[in-house]
């Protein structure tokens, strides 16, 4: 599940890094900056809900090791 998470939020970080090169490449005039922000937020609220039926399903506890 560690690596998992720490993939999701690599793709998070890469998407969110897209969005920023189309901004300044295309000048804010194509609608690829609104495309890799919009799959930002999708992978964000996809890696809570998973993160939350995990919680859920016991597959994550609340203690430390």
């Amino acid at each position: 599940m560690r690596y998992f998470v720490i993939g999701m939020l690599a793709l998070i970080v890469l998407s969110l890094g897209s969005a920023l090169f189309y901004l300044v490449k295309d000048r804010g005039q194509s609608m690829r900056t609104v495309k890799a922000l919009a799959v930002r937020v999708g992978l964000s609220l996809a890696l809570f809900l998973i993160l939350m039926a995990s919680y859920y399903f016991g597959f994550i506890t609340d203690r430390i090791r």
